[in-house]
């Protein structure tokens, strides 16, 4: 009877902030979404499929571009933002877009911002205050990074 081969032990990263190589070129990529950035510790995949095992000290969120490994002799992954589900806010009134901004930050909605638009998760009640407010809103599929808070971390 054929034995099938042992699957491979996750690749545990407790070491965050590392200098990458030269050339990004077979590095292993991890794709992260803005949530998953801020979680330093659990299982995850590499886009390749290579687990991993997040078991990084408390700090602040992964940055896109980051490099984690167990030591600087190992494997080394490159943390990537993911595309997400996100809503693009637009106004051809710079007025009307920063009081967008102030609203949506008084119920605490994590936002990445532009000089001429508003990026946020796909939300259909936050679409409807937003075109009710006169916005153009529309659908859009790309990396998240919102905006650190006042105290550094993202809401």
């Amino acid at each position: 009877m054929a034995r099938s081969a042992p699957a491979a032990e996750p690749l545990v990263l407790r070491q965050r902030g590392l200098n990458g190589p030269m050339s990004a070129d077979g590095a292993l990529e991890l794709a992260l979404t803005a949530e998953e950035r801020t979680r330093l510790r659990g299982q995850r995949h590499t886009r390749c499929g290579r687990e991993l095992l997040l078991q990084l000290p408390r700090g602040g969120a992964l940055e896109p571009g980051e490099w984690l490994g167990t030591t600087a002799e190992a494997p080394l992954v490159q943390v990537q933002a993911a595309a997400e589900a996100l809503i693009q806010v637009r106004s051809a009134d710079p007025l009307a877009l920063l009081q967008a901004a102030y609203h949506l930050g008084n119920r605490h909605v994590a936002m990445e911002i532009h000089p001429a638009e508003l990026r946020l998760l796909a939300d259909p009640v936050l679409v409807h205050l937003l075109e009710h407010r006169g916005l153009r809103v529309g659908p859009l599929q790309a990396p998240f990074r919102p905006e650190t808070g006042a105290y550094g971390h993202a809401h």
